[in-house]
């Protein structure tokens, strides 16, 4: 089957052509672990589980990494605050996103490194980077100089004055250019350190990724992915220090980002207060209804997340789960699904498509290439829904509102709704639409 991916480096859709088809070689940007997730760090999370899920049907073996960061300025802050050791954060935060991710059907990688367990490593890189001239040392730091690596800037496609006004760059007296990045920097006596040829000291954020794609991968992989918020500075940053370590040309073939998540058409941030924790989303609604709503829109484009999306998707699952109890023999995934998928991860197409499957085998194991359908369909209504009457029922009923407001019958429409209500269904008119959900 030929597999079409957008590649954010060449900024065109390709095919995918692996190093060695017999083993593909995935990295993903995982979480720092110092607070719950939110929903927008669930979205890459659930993206590149289907692009893992979807791989592993194609390929022999699929060799998935996402790392754990668990050394952090922000880790450092969020301890102080509270007086507790920083191992003890990092444990608490690691364990709560592993339980998120679980309810969300995302599958463990095959390989879960943290940045703890691999300094010697990292350290081991810095010194190959410095031997070849690509990083100075300055005031106990340790800097990647970007004036020597000539494709500096080609991820992002931006010139160096462009990348500098765009991010968040630290301006210091031990730097040469602005630019230059740390990838070691001095500890104080409160914060975590490792003894290292230049000091003690702990990694800068950039080089760890680089390290452990070494470590669990090698010097050359096929796919690396993340957030597009991480485009520049981060993945800029690996591919300078990766290429300068091996003296390489290519570090990743593919560069594979998801778009951003919006709560209710705004930027979730601190200050519109709208952060919404994937812990508070799942307890009004089940993981696969999340799962659902987040591959709902393209993984490239933005998405616009709210309880509209949610109950959309709860609507789609139950009239899904509803096709399980149909009989048949037949036991394979379905093109239909397999189609979208090899182009470039159409995952709204491939989720619309799974309603024109009628054989209750097929359903299932095309929708749980997706992560989806993971229940009986006893299971999931006996969990998600409490209404008195049926599913059925309710969408003759909706008909039948439908078509009193049409004839401006509104004593009637009204009627229907207060029905409905009394079982414990509300209904909410969106767009022309009436969709429906259970009372929690």
């Amino acid at each position: 089957m030929n597999f079409k991916i957008y590649n954010t480096l060449t900024k065109e859709k390709e095919l995918f052509q692996p190093l060695d088809r017999q083993s593909i070689k995935m990295y993903v940007c995982g979480p720092t672990v110092y607070s719950y997730a939110h929903i927008g760090n669930a979205r890459p999370a659930v993206v590149f589980d289907v692009l893992y899920r979807f791989l592993k049907n194609i390929y022999p073996e699929v060799i998935y990494v996402r790392n754990i960061t668990d050394v952090d300025d922000k880790i450092n802050e969020a301890a102080k605050k509270i007086n507790k050791p920083i191992a003890s954060i990092t444990k608490k935060y690691t364990d709560i996103y592993h339980q998120d991710m679980k309810s969300l059907g995302v599958l463990s990688p095959n390989h879960e490194p943290r940045v703890t367990d691999n300094i010697s490593q990292i350290i081991s890189m810095i010194q190959k980077i410095l031997d070849n001239k690509k990083a100075y040392i300055n005031d106990n730091h340790v800097l990647f100089d970007i004036t020597s690596f000539d494709q500096y800037g080609k991820l992002s496609n931006r010139n160096t004055d462009e990348m500098l006004s765009g991010a968040r760059v630290e301006v210091a007296d031990y730097k040469k250019n602005p630019g230059d990045f740390v990838l070691w920097k001095p500890s104080n006596k409160d914060e975590p350190g490792w003894d290292s040829p230049w000091g003690f000291g702990r990694p800068g954020w950039h080089i760890e990724c680089s390290s452990m794609v070494e470590t669990y991968l090698g010097e050359e992989i096929d796919i690396h992915g993340g957030g597009q918020d991480l485009i520049f500075p981060h993945h800029e940053n690996e591919i300078a220090q990766s290429c300068s370590a091996h003296n390489n040309k290519i570090y990743a073939r593919y560069w594979v980002h998801n778009g951003y998540l919006n709560m209710e058409g705004e930027k979730m941030s601190k200050s519109l207060g709208n952060i919404i924790t994937v812990k508070e989303l799942l307890e009004q609604y089940d993981g696969e209804v999340i799962r659902l709503a987040l591959l709902s829109t393209h993984y490239r484009k933005p998405i616009n997340f709210g309880e509209s999306l949610l109950e959309q998707s709860k609507n789609i699952l139950n009239k899904l789960y509803k096709n399980l109890d149909n009989e048949s023999d037949e036991d394979l995934i379905s093109k239909d699904i397999l189609e979208p998928l090899s182009d470039d991860l159409n995952t709204p197409l491939a989720i619309s498509n799974l309603s024109k499957i009628k054989c209750s085998k097929t359903l299932k194991k095309s929708a749980n290439l997706l992560g989806l359908l993971n229940r009986t369909s006893k299971e999931w209504f006996a969990l998600n829904n409490k209404s008195t009457i049926s599913e059925n029922d309710i969408e003759l009923l909706i008909k039948e509102r439908d078509e009193a407001r049409k004839s401006k019958n509104f004593v009637k429409a009204d009627e229907i709704r207060d029905q409905l209500d009394n079982n414990n269904v509300v209904l909410e008119d969106i767009d022309g639409k009436t969709i429906w959900r259970v009372k929690k």
